[in-house]
């Protein structure tokens, strides 16, 4: 099974833009934003419409995309260092926006509570999206390269969705059971609602712009040297 070895060209800029995606996103999840606000529609149990997310939804996927090239590339073990130091990149950054909103504010500065409400520190949410992200990104990295060493360079597909599926569903999971009760849900209707839902538009997504990953995956691969050279660890 063929992987590149992480000294060369690529991987040290896509850890770089894996840790800060990571970072963006976690800013860009204070802002709450619901599409189709205007329409109710729902299926069963499940609220369908509006679709209620946050701002960072559009770029988290970026963090699996970059994850699935890692793994597909680089095998499970290069992935791992990744996660862990985006893990550190993103606690670090937390660490300093609390001790930044702590200190006092001068005279002259009006914006102490805008401030705390874009980068202020929720121990219970920080904890909900670091466990996630930790668990959901390592399982999404160890099933892709499991259903790689079964299906060798064919059915990239598969690993993709596969482990997409899996490194998803155990995110989401964790980071709203853990969350739930920060952001007012309460009953198991809506806190099945709330996984299920998140779970299946950051899956689309995923599904969605598979060609651009099939992409990137190719062209990463093409340009490492060391691509193939040695077995998997």
């Amino acid at each position: 099974m063929a992987f590149a070895r992480v000294g060369h060209s690529f991987y040290p800029g896509i850890l770089v833009l894996f840790s800060t995606v990571l970072i963006i996103s976690n800013i860009t999840a204070t802002k709450g934003v619901a599409f189709f606000g205007d329409t109710e529609f729902g299926a069963g149990p499940l609220q369908i419409l509006p679709i209620i997310t946050d701002g960072g939804f559009f770029l988290f996927p970026l963090a699996y995309i970059l994850g699935d090239v890692l793994s597909e590339v680089y095998g499970f073990a290069a992935t791992r260092r990744a996660v862990l130091f985006g893990f550190g990149a993103v606690a670090l950054s937390a660490l300093c926006f609390w001790i930044t909103w702590s200190l006092p504010a001068a005279d002259f500065y009006e914006h102490q509570e805008s401030f705390e409400a874009v980068l202020g520190v929720v121990p219970r949410m920080l904890l909900a999206g670091l466990a996630g992200y930790l668990v959901g990104q390592l399982l999404n990295s160890y099933v892709l390269v499991w259903i790689k060493k079964r299906t060798k360079e064919k059915h990239l597909w598969a690993r993709l969705i596969g482990s997409t599926v899996v490194g998803e569903f155990a995110d989401t999971l964790i980071f709203c059971a853990i969350a739930a009760g920060a952001i007012g849900i309460s009953t198991w209707t809506d806190f099945v609602n709330y996984v299920v839902v998140g779970f299946l538009w950051k899956t689309l997504v995923e599904i969605v712009i598979m060609p651009v990953t099939y992409q990137v995956i190719a062209y990463v691969k093409k340009h490492e040297p060391s691509y193939g050279v040695r077995l998997a660890e």
